[in-house]
């Protein structure tokens, strides 16, 4: 597919600049995070786990961990950044594992650049104990749409967060840095609670954290970007029965 590709084009670009202790948002931020929401997990599959570093924090707390990739590059340095977790090279919708194996799954920052996505959450519920938990990390879906940015004020001089059309779907290769290309979607938040749902997982919390000062400070240091979250995390649950709202 066009989006594994890419990531396999591009992989040495991700590992030096995001992993390893280069990428402060994962630093400070995501990587915490982690570690707070996983506490007590025993067995994880780290779905999209790219080089390992969420992966090796998961197995630093104690916890058995699988990580999962489609990128050949990024499971060869994996391996190389050792760690107690195991990794194998597949894709999110087709997970090589037995029903029930765990009772967690993480999912960070990869779903976006899965499409579709459906089959991603179903595989997601079916390797999940019941009762287990589902961590799903998104780039914020509303204030990620396409055309959102930071504008300015013609007339007062202030920047504000421009919010694209946000119910609209959208697939597009964008260039994240000079000569990278990565696939991304976006879609609006009900269609990942929608997908959940019909999969059996039950949301039971929502986070919108404040972004970290190392992120603030990229926009130089501007009032409003303290109010714009970069990441949500949604944390759900699997369950055997689920009721479902009509679709309108």
């Amino acid at each position: 597919m066009v989006g594994d590709s890419l990531w396999e084009r591009h992989a040495t670009w991700w590992q030096e600049g995001f992993t390893d202790g280069a990428d402060p948002e994962y630093e400070e931020q995501i990587l915490p995070l982690i570690g707070n929401l996983l506490h007590g997990a025993r067995r994880v599959l780290d779905v999209g786990c790219g080089e390992g570093q969420v992966s090796r924090r998961i197995a630093g707390l104690g916890a058995e961990v699988v990580g999962l990739d489609p990128t050949a590059a990024q499971i060869r340095v994996a391996h190389l950044r050792g760690g107690a977790a195991h990794y194998i090279r597949a894709r999110a919708q087709e997970i090589p594992s037995p029903n029930a194996s765990f009772d967690t799954v993480v999912l960070c920052l990869a779903l976006e650049h899965v499409e579709p996505f459906e089959p991603a959450i179903n595989e997601v519920a079916r390797v999940l104990a019941s009762g287990g938990l589902f961590l799903l990390f998104l780039v914020h879906p509303l204030l990620q749409s396409p055309g959102s940015g930071w504008v300015e004020d013609m007339n007062s001089g202030d920047r504000f967060w421009r919010i694209g059309p946000y119910l609209q779907d959208d697939v597009a290769i964008d260039e994240t840095a000079p000569g990278v290309h990565l696939e991304f979607a976006h879609r609006p938040l009900s269609r990942y609670i929608h997908a959940m749902g019909q999969a059996g997982l039950l949301i039971e919390d929502m986070l919108e954290p404040t972004p970290p000062s190392a992120v603030i400070a990229e926009t130089g240091g501007l009032a409003n970007a303290i109010g714009i979250p970069r990441l949500m995390v949604l944390c759900a649950r699997r369950i055997d029965q689920r009721r479902e709202c009509p679709r309108t």
